[in-house]
């Protein structure tokens, strides 16, 4: 399960896709939760995935 508060859940991805996944869509498969998810909820704190760094920024 993943964080529903935007905030808590940038900090979870980013962790996740620093230390474990090559890929957010490798997150989102292993996960089980859907990649247009967590970029509508990032991008309301203004964050976008940066798929050279593999982090939201």
């Amino acid at each position: 399960m993943i964080p529903k508060d935007p905030a808590m859940l940038l900090g979870f991805v980013n962790l996740k896709l620093r230390d474990f996944y090559k890929s957010l869509d490798e997150l989102c498969e292993d996960l089980d939760v859907e990649k247009e998810e967590i970029v509508a909820k990032l991008k309301t704190l203004d964050y976008a995935y940066d798929e050279e760094k593999n982090q939201f920024v």
